[in-house]
């Protein structure tokens, strides 16, 4: 993985500074964000279910039913000013350098905005009035104006977990998010990997009850700012330049956002999971559609020639240099496979998550029950340790449990559990970037839901208020990194913690 992934230390060289970029650049680049945004009707655009039948015609997927890949999201209550960029990175030591090389993207990471903007602080104060129970949705305000009818009592003020994870929240949405645009700052915008993890916070704050009627509108403004990633031709790339034609998302916005680019396998993957969790919540078959265009082009990646070492597995990433197969590019895999089977009942699905998480245990699994972090082409294995990589495959062992009643998946993912617990110190997760941990709490804690072993949710709630005491500014953002930098991708994981830690484990996947 050493090519491609952004290192904890190449995420964080420079210091948390003010966006600073001539006016003119940074407004043509939001008119054509808002542009695309807006103009292009959400049915046209995201064909993802046409990668479903390109799989098909390999073999690899059975022809869907035919499905409209966004066509519902409209409905789901916000309009088309919404927010979302992201900046992009995966496993620590070499994204980076593989995804540079093959894109023109700046590499410049995600830093708080110098200024609040004037809907940036309407979005924030709507977020900030739920902190204490008060209503101040425009319509609402209306509403009260044009009544004399009693107003009703406030709902509790939000404490706790539920408190902590709105103002996390809150602050990246104040600091990060380009209002119009749909994206998060970058250069002029995120790279997808801190995107994905913004609407990895976004699904986990719309699971708790008490905000799941606002985040509908926080919801559907990803939903818009994620097909600034949509990539249906590779960016015009010449033939031969990437593995895969299949649409899915690049790891920086496509063009005419952004140059587009390689597509990072990983990052699909934590697409994919969420896509399949909006579903859960909002029965949008849009959502869904991108679903199952995502596994169709994670599925379409396995890799069958037979003079790899250990042949299977799923690349890092489409483009042609890349011959790593990754834990963390199958395992997640697996686990969109499990979600979308459990959803659709297709039996495709539920084999293929088999199939990545026996390659993972055959090829990646180290004596001690953990996973190495990728296998190069000839068989020369990287064995870094990362804590995502102990997760996911926690993970899908508990998923593939609950599906099939095989106890040995549950027993694998309780022996890996275990292992884990005794390498990853409190000293080992605060050396890790905030985001690996995030990964592994949440299916920590998904398995604990099931076996009631692993103390998960006793080391995350140890992990985000060690986070609250000692990382946080004054304005709620949180560092992380050597040297310690504010960062989209540190504030979306300290979020996501936070919120999966007031949710049940049910809504997790």
């Amino acid at each position: 993985m050493a090519e491609r992934r952004i290192t904890v230390h190449v995420l964080n060289e420079h210091a948390a500074k003010p966006l600073r970029r001539p006016r003119e650049a940074l407004a043509g680049a939001l008119a054509t964000a808002a542009q695309r945004a807006r103009a292009r009707p959400l049915a046209r655009t995201l064909r993802l279910a046409a990668g479903c039948a390109a799989a098909a015609s390999v073999g690899v997927l059975p022809a869907p039913e035919t499905a409209s890949p966004l066509a519902a999201a409209p409905a789901m209550g916000a309009g088309p000013g919404a927010h979302t960029s992201v900046q992009r990175a995966s496993s620590p030591a070499r994204r980076s350098a593989g995804r540079l090389a093959a894109s023109s993207y700046p590499a410049g990471i995600s830093r708080p905005l110098s200024g609040l903007r004037p809907k940036a602080r309407a979005s924030a104060a709507r977020l900030t009035a739920l902190l204490s129970g008060a209503h101040s949705s425009p319509a609402f305000a209306s509403a009260r104006a044009k009544t004399k009818k009693k107003r009703k009592p406030h709902k509790p003020a939000l404490r706790g977990n539920p408190a902590r994870a709105l103002r996390a929240f809150a602050a990246m949405q104040r600091s990060y998010y380009v209002p119009g645009s749909g994206l998060y700052a970058g250069e002029p915008f995120s790279f997808l990997w801190p995107f994905s993890q913004a609407l990895t916070a976004t699904v986990s704050m719309a699971n708790i009850k008490r905000l799941a009627s606002a985040f509908r509108a926080e919801i559907h403004a990803r939903l818009i700012g994620l097909r600034n990633y949509l990539d249906t031709n590779n960016s015009g790339a010449p033939e031969g330049t990437y593995t895969s034609t299949l649409a899915a998302f690049d790891g920086a916005p496509a063009p005419p956002t952004g140059p587009g680019g390689p597509k990072f396998y990983d990052d699909n993957d934590w697409l994919g999971i969420e896509l399949a969790r909006i579903y859960k919540l909002t029965h949008s078959a849009g959502a869904l559609g991108y679903a199952e265009g995502v596994m169709a082009f994670e599925m379409a990646g396995w890799q069958t020639d037979p003079t790899l070492a250990c042949p299977g597995g799923i690349p890092f990433s489409n483009t042609i240099e890349n011959t790593d197969r990754n834990t963390v590019s199958t395992a997640p895999a697996g686990e969109l496979a499990v979600q979308l089977y459990n959803i659709t009942h297709r039996v495709q699905y539920l084999q293929f998550a088999e199939m990545a998480y026996e390659w993972v245990r055959r090829c990646l699994q180290q004596p001690s029950a953990l996973y190495s972090d990728h296998i190069r082409q000839h068989g020369v294995i990287d064995a870094t340790l990362w804590s995502y990589n102990q997760g996911t495959m926690i993970g899908a062992g508990t998923l593939l449990y609950q599906a099939t009643g095989n106890g040995a998946y549950l027993y694998q993912a309780r022996q890996t559990a275990k292992a884990a617990l005794e390498y990853f110190t409190p000293q080992r997760l605060a050396a890790e970037n905030p985001f690996f941990p995030s990964v592994y709490f949440r299916n920590l804690m998904y398995l604990d839901s099931v076996t009631h072993d692993p103390p998960g949710a006793a080391l995350a709630q140890a992990y985000v208020n060690t986070a609250w005491l000692s990382q946080r500014s004054s304005g709620d953002l949180f560092i992380g990194g050597t040297p310690p930098t504010a960062q989209l991708l540190v504030q979306a994981a300290i979020a996501q913690i936070y919120a999966l830690l007031a949710t049940p484990a049910s809504t997790y996947f």
